[in-house]
């Protein structure tokens, strides 16, 4: 399964902080009709990303009814990425 998108990058200031962008509601009904194959502990889904030219293979995680995307530090940085930035993202679920 594919799914592309565009949404705003975030910072979440947690224990653990981390940038993430929320996967929209609409995308987010197509990647539950896989979670239940895929899934593996809290509803995490494993997929890899891209942002422009940068792919890595991460899992989405479950939050408030929909799904966000953590963006690490080498691809914030490999692609100019902050906060406030709307990027297309490109998923593809790893089943």
């Amino acid at each position: 399964m594919n799914v592309e998108f565009s949404s705003e990058m975030w910072f979440w200031r947690g224990p653990a902080p981390w940038h993430f962008v929320t996967v929209p509601d609409e995308e987010c009904r197509d990647l539950e009709t896989t979670a239940a194959a895929v899934s593996y502990g809290w509803g995490m889904i494993p997929v890899t990303a891209q942002i422009r030219e940068t792919r890595w293979k991460t899992s989405l995680f479950p939050k408030d009814g929909r799904y966000i995307v953590p963006v690490k530090a080498g691809v914030r940085k490999a692609e100019g990425l902050d906060v406030g930035d709307v990027v297309t993202v490109r998923l593809t679920v790893d089943v």
